[in-house]
């Protein structure tokens, strides 16, 4: 293996272009705000991949800044549903394949639903994990939303 991750080598599969951009992490402090700094991006360029339960449409990925928290009530409507609540961190591994402070909106174990904060088109490049801690994929967010079959939508605080 080449030491990439699924979601990198997803991502280049696709002919996105692409950067990788490595940091140190604390096991402690899996605070995206910590990766904004190590990458020396703006947080608003850097986002997170929250994953909720729907009542009715069940699993759902949100992918946000981290400086910013999903409100649940938009992240519920934009997806269709009245109630979304975040899934347990325990729960994480079984449904992505990825671990907390790991989770990569690419190479899932399985296709969910995907929502990308609206804001993420003020920039040409954003940051999202590449499928490990410490490591970031950055590319243009309308690619990656193409890529995962993204709606854009409202749904931060």
């Amino acid at each position: 293996m080449n030491g990439k991750t699924n979601a990198v080598r997803l991502v280049e599969q696709a002919g996105i272009p692409c950067r990788e951009a490595f940091y140190e992490f604390d096991e402690n402090d899996l605070n995206g705000m910590h990766a904004a700094e190590a990458l020396r991006m703006p947080p608003e360029q850097v986002f997170k991949t929250l994953v909720a339960r729907g009542e009715r449409t069940g699993i759902n990925v949100f992918c946000i800044p981290v400086c910013c928290e999903l409100d649940l009530k938009k992240a519920a409507k934009a997806a269709g549903d009245k109630n979304m609540e975040l899934i347990a961190v325990k729960e994480l591994l079984p449904l992505t394949g990825y671990i907390r402070g790991g989770c990569s909106p690419v190479g899932m174990k399985k296709k969910y639903p995907t929502y990308l904060d609206e804001t993420c088109i003020l920039w040409e490049e954003i940051a999202v994990s590449a499928g490990a801690r410490g490591h970031q994929l950055i590319l243009n967010p309308e690619a990656l939303a193409r890529l995962v079959s993204a709606e854009l939508a409202d749904i931060i605080v």
